[in-house]
């Protein structure tokens, strides 16, 4: 039995070192950063811990933590960490955001929870099915209405590539950064059906910050 005054030590080398990763691109940011009320490892409703917001250039650049294992190690699999990976995703600001200053985030913004939550309901997808999410892949329930806060953008879905964070080793494991970069309705059909290559887009987009604003580009 611990004494009453004795403290347990919480290892949290996995989260560290995503955070470190982050810190590094934007080192003179303050971030965001939305704590799940009780994440699913605990009982909550919530599979991700949290998610991390840094304001870039024009844009925010999120990341998730709680597809790898941020904690102890409990997996089998010495060489990844978790799924072996954490998805990102950069959202280009609008006038009001672009107006703030750069350490100014503000956490009542319902476009960044908007983001936070979808990002939620794909940890839920992934920790009941087992499968994970890579680049070069698409994701797309085939809605018609946008992903934006208000519904009304064209972008509906998904297509993902490599965050530039790329890849680091923790003390748990590889974890690769996946980024979800916002797709249009009938980006996506063209996608499915064969007819457009995922890396033809991204080339067509020219950028991986998702602006809710813009049209199909096909």
């Amino acid at each position: 039995m611990k004494d009453n005054n004795e403290f347990e030590i919480i290892d949290t080398a996995g989260f560290d070192a995503i955070a470190k990763r982050f810190k590094k691109l934007y080192p003179k940011v303050e971030e965001l950063h939305f704590h799940a009320m009780v994440s699913s490892r605990l009982g909550g409703d919530d599979p991700l811990d949290g998610i991390s917001i840094f304001r870039g250039d024009g844009y925010y650049h999120f990341v998730t933590f709680g597809f790898s294992e941020l904690y102890e190690k409990e997996s089998d699999d010495m060489e990844y960490s978790g799924y072996g990976f954490e998805l990102t995703f950069k959202l280009k600001m609008n006038s009001e955001q672009l107006k703030r200053r750069k350490k100014d985030l503000d956490i009542k913004d319902k476009e960044l929870k908007n983001i936070c939550s979808i990002f939620q309901e794909l940890a839920k997808y992934v920790f009941e099915s087992g499968e994970i999410f890579q680049p070069n892949e698409y994701i797309w329930t085939g809605q018609k209405e946008g992903i934006d806060v208000s519904k009304r953008s064209k972008i509906t879905g998904f297509i993902t590539t490599l965050d530039q964070a790329k890849e680091i080793d923790t003390p748990n494991g590889k974890v690769q950064f996946v980024e979800l970069v916002g797709a249009t309705d009938r980006e996506l059909k063209l996608i499915d059906s064969g007819k457009m290559k995922i890396t033809e887009l991204l080339k067509k987009l020219k950028t991986d910050v998702t602006d809710f604003s813009r049209d199909s580009i096909v």
